[in-house]
């Protein structure tokens, strides 16, 4: 598991055990990872956060790498 896919989890697993962490995390995503985990995620980056509910689900499609800015370089996917 990559550390991306680790932190994703440490934080889906917070929001599960702690309301009020989850309501921070979708008001302020950046904000709430921050205070909980250290991690600092850059200004350009944006960040959503989003709650599915047992009828209503995400697909979230993640960009083409051949369109993205740094011609494909997986290593910027760990950017936040």
């Amino acid at each position: 598991m990559s550390a991306e896919e680790l932190l994703k989890k440490q934080i889906i697993e917070k929001a599960w055990a702690d309301p009020a962490f989850k309501q921070k995390l979708l008001d302020n995503p950046k904000e709430a990872i921050h205070d909980a985990f250290g991690v600092s995620i850059p200004d350009n980056i944006q960040v959503k956060a989003v709650e599915e509910t047992p009828t209503e689900f995400y697909l979230v499609i993640p960009p083409n790498p051949s369109e993205t800015l740094d011609g494909g370089d997986s290593s910027v996917d760990a950017a936040w």
